[in-house]
């Protein structure tokens, strides 16, 4: 009896306690879903030269004293919320330096995940009311994209809830970012011109509209020589004819492919295109090269090889517009690749992107002649591809959520929000790459895998803290668990990466484990492209930014005598460079394995090249910080050895390209103020994009670029704050092996925004990839380069070439670019009122110019100046070939 007492008083007790525990979730729930339903967030960016207005941003410890002044706002819709257990999760890519209200602190989680959270003196969200916190952050924020979406609400046990005016993958965060209005430079040194449709008039003034006569028998790329002949061939409805000998069926397939995309016929009855490959009609014949011939009878093509054979068919589907009738000129063309190397570098660790958009990319890479895909499969915040034997990396390290102890995915990154179902997860299956694989392989594309380590390497290290710790509760012994384990558990340094990580974003270099972890992973990813048929010939190391920022030049020491004006106030002796305390890297320099600790990136670089070495793979890849260490590509294991070079030109990158190229490294010329993609079209608050290189890379500044003369570049072209510098090489320069766009994606969330940063930006890298231009001007040791001093580039023979691209672009291309269901950037046209007109112009002539009157709620097409009555307000607009797209609207001042 005494036993059932006890049994029912337990019972009910545990019955108490889970009613408990039930009321206080639900309670939680409540204030999630007031909070997330009820709130609206405002975000203004109020003041970005804060120095200069009264904030001591140095004593903030603000990197070179440069901070920013936001106000974010809290409008509550319903009635009163008093709660203070909540917490407010958001995602901002500016470290948060103060917080101007006692009733809030900000926490910074990792990278950029920030905790707001109510302090003892908060007084609640009153009904109706607007509450405002004003903060202080590091740098700068010019632009709208600069603020991250999906800001989510916590509370004990509830389900977070994204806050709703925050919930968005677009580009338009207008539903709570505040125009940018007149903090759109990013200091008082800033000389860009903002493009207002005034000043893009001016910028596009030089261009002008070209007959379509002029454009005959036009091919893009440029190739070496050409001669048009006087004759027309009009593709009838039988189409074309291709017998392409030497071809693969899969590449024969894809230009029949292309042709039906141009809604022109393949078949045996057509206009006859014939290939063969013969090397010994070529005296100095490279891979890629080929000749082309194209009478009324046919058209011939003589390839170097493959590839040869395939771009001469590639050249005559760009001489074809998308439309009716289907004409070709007569002509002759001598063509080969300017150099080998011809890529763009895809990042898929910071935002997913679908195998379909991939597919697409390596699709129009195909048709503008490049031939290689350098695909950033891991970083920080996601790893991105199926390694058998491994599931955490794609279980846990692929997506992202609200797990605090990151044992079923990441933290949420750059505005992806506490579930697991936006583009901040997902991965490509082993089935999935070796797809990828084989369609760049039958478009004469190579696949060169990246997985960038020692740093960049958080996602891989907390997978393998999570198979870690499953392995530990399974009850296997810490030798089997440690297998693969990335991090010394001794490592108690305290390090900050570029992207605000902490210790856990560097894989330890020091362990054997590390290696293994490099050698499973290489050996997985190279057996899928055996499958494929592409055997990996270049494997990326990755390599960049292993460091420490806070030991950088725009930090001192608050100890520091005399202390130099526009650095950060930092406590530099509580900072350790990467891997300093760990046991098992400080025994490393005991043993005079390394010097000291920042050579460790390059020793692991030439470790790993030992793995790759011997996993059959000739040639290795890094970023040129990677191996910065090393005395010569003469120090690593594989035959040969590439570096992405990436120094802004302007901070020196027109010279220090050099030292690389004379230690032995082929160097891909990948300089952020010219081809990185992911940096605005234009200089506009409404235009996304990082901008710590760049203000702007548009079609023009990439057409204009000078690859293979980079001092020349400063001729053409200016800083990042608007104004002139000086190049002047001062070493020996044996010429670039390539060029390489990037399109990181911190800020490109989705499929379409990617392809919005791609095209038609990519049209003008494969022109400087695979054409050298009349108008660039060879090397020469000691020549300075100053625009507005010197003239050695022919201005006119520049413009000329320009106006023929942007019209090609503008008349061609772009309706080409509709067939293949690409979403590019359409251009903002440039417009004025002048004496009561409407004036305007395109950066590419041919593109319909669209304007309105009353608001965008009709539209007229623009063809000559249009009077405007007084009062009257003017939207103007681009609208694609297929009149399914318009560019950004903006009104005319």
């Amino acid at each position: 009896m005494q036993k059932f007492k006890k049994t029912i008083l337990t019972t009910a007790v545990t019955s108490l306690l889970g009613f408990g525990v039930a009321q206080s979730v639900n309670a939680s729930q409540e204030v999630v879903d007031e909070i997330s339903s009820q709130l609206q967030v405002n975000y203004k960016i109020v003041d970005n030269n804060a120095n200069n207005n009264g904030v001591d941003c140095a004593a903030l410890g603000a990197d070179w004293a440069s901070c920013n002044k936001v106000t974010i706002s809290f409008k509550n819709k319903g009635s009163a919320i008093k709660s203070r257990d909540w917490a407010i999760y958001f995602d901002n890519i500016r470290m948060i330096l103060k917080v101007n209200n006692d009733q809030f602190k900000i926490t910074h989680i990792t990278g950029d995940l920030h905790r707001l959270e109510p302090t003892e003196k908060f007084t609640g969200f009153e009904a109706n009311q607007t509450t405002t916190i004003p903060i202080v952050g590091e740098y700068w924020q010019i632009s709208q994209s600069d603020v991250m979406p999906r800001w989510y609400v916590t509370s004990s046990d509830a389900k977070a809830k994204v806050i709703a005016n925050t919930d968005t993958d677009s580009d338009n965060l207008s539903a709570f970012v505040l125009p940018i209005g007149n903090q759109w430079k990013i200091s008082l040194y800033d000389h860009n011109i903002l493009m207002t449709p005034q000043n893009r008039f001016q910028h596009n003034a030089d261009i002008t509209m070209m007959d379509a006569s002029l454009l005959r028998g036009q091919i893009l790329p440029t190739p070496t020589k050409l001669t048009v002949g006087n004759e027309d061939i009009t593709l009838g409805q039988q189409g074309v004819d291709l017998a392409l000998n030497g071809l693969e069926n899969e590449s024969v397939e894809v230009l029949q492919n292309q042709f039906k995309q141009l809604n022109i016929p393949v078949g045996t009855e057509g206009f006859k295109i014939e290939g063969k490959i013969d090397k010994d009609n070529f005296d100095n014949g490279v891979n890629g090269a080929y000749k082309l011939n194209i009478t009324q009878q046919g058209a011939t093509i003589v390839g170097y090889d493959e590839s040869g054979v395939f771009y001469g068919v590639q050249s005559i589907l760009s001489l074809l517009s998308a439309k009716e009738p289907h004409k070709l000129a007569t002509l002759t063309a001598e063509d080969q690749p300017r150099f080998e190397y011809r890529g763009i570098m895809l990042d898929t660790g910071r935002n997913f992107k679908t195998k379909q958009a991939v597919m697409q990319l390596l699709d129009t890479m195909s048709k503008y002649k490049m031939n290689k895909f350098h695909f950033h499969l891991s970083d920080d915040e996601g790893w991105r591809i199926e390694i058998p034997g491994l599931p955490e990396l794609t279980t846990v390290g692929s997506q992202r959520c609200h797990d605090l102890n990151e044992q079923k995915c990441l933290l949420p990154q750059l505005g992806s929000g506490p579930d697991s179902n936006t583009n901040g997860s997902g991965y490509f299956t082993r089935n999935d790459y070796i797809e990828i694989v084989k369609y760049a392989k039958s478009r004469f594309i190579e696949v060169i895998p990246e997985i960038d380590m020692p740093a960049h390497a958080r996602a891989a290290i907390m997978s393998m803290e999570a198979r870690y710790n499953r392995l530990i509760a399974e009850g296997k012994s810490e030798e089997e668990a440690s297998e693969y384990r990335l991090v010394d558990p001794t490592d108690t340094s305290n390090t900050t990466s570029v992207q605000f990580y902490n210790r856990q974003s560097y894989l330890n270099p020091c362990l054997d484990s590390s290696k293994k972890f490099a050698n499973k992973i290489i050996t997985e990813i190279a057996e899928m492209h055996k499958e494929a048929g592409q055997p990996i010939s270049t494997w990326h190391f990755g390599g960049d930014e292993a460091k420490n920022i806070y030991f950088g030049n725009g930090y001192q020491d608050i100890n520091a005598s005399p202390k130099a004006e526009g650095k950060g106030l930092i406590d530099q002796s509580v900072e350790d460079h990467p891997w300093a305390k760990s046991q098992a890297c400080q025994t490393f320099i005991k043993k005079g394995i390394v010097e000291d600790i920042e050579h460790l990136p390059s020793y692991f670089a030439v470790e790993v090249s030992k793995i790759i070495e011997n996993s059959g793979i000739n040639r290795m890849q890094a970023w040129q910080d990677g191996v910065k260490f090393a005395p010569s590509a003469k120090s690593f294991a594989t035959k040969d050895v590439t570096v992405n070079f990436w120094d802004t030109l302007y901070w020196g990158g027109y010279d220090s390209a050099s030292e690389w190229a004379n230690k032995g490294y082929k160097v891909i010329i990948s300089n952020p103020d010219y081809i990185y993609l992911d940096m605005p079209y234009e200089v506009n608050p409404n235009e996304s994009g990082y901008y710590w290189a760049a203000r702007f890379n548009d079609e023009r500044k990439i057409f204009s670029f000078a690859p293979d003369n980079l001092p020349q570049n400063a001729e053409t072209s200016f800083d990042r704050n608007g104004d002139e510098f000086e190049a002047t090489g001062t070493m020996n320069w044996p010429g670039a092996y390539g060029l390489s766009a990037q399109i990181w994606t911190e800020d490109i969330r989705t499929d379409e925004k990617m392809a919005y940063m791609a095209f038609p930006r990519l049209l003008s890298v494969a022109e400087r990839a695979w054409h050298k231009a009349d108008w660039e001007t060879d090397y020469k040791k000691g020549v300075k380069y100053k625009q507005g001093e010197t003239h050695y580039v022919d201005q006119k023979k520049l413009l000329d070439d320009w106006n023929r691209f942007a019209n090609l672009v503008g008349q061609r291309e772009l309706s080409k670019l509709d067939l293949a269901k690409i979403d590019y950037r359409l251009p903002i046209p440039g417009a004025k009122l002048e004496k009561g007109k409407l004036i305007a112009n395109i950066a590419f002539p041919g593109l319909t110019i669209e304007y309105s009157i009353n608001g965008g709620k009709s539209w007229k097409q623009y063809k000559d100046p249009v009077a405007i009555k007084n009062r009257e307000t003017v939207s103007i607009r681009s609208v694609s070939p297929n009149q399914k797209r318009a560019s950004r609207v903006e009104q005319v001042k």
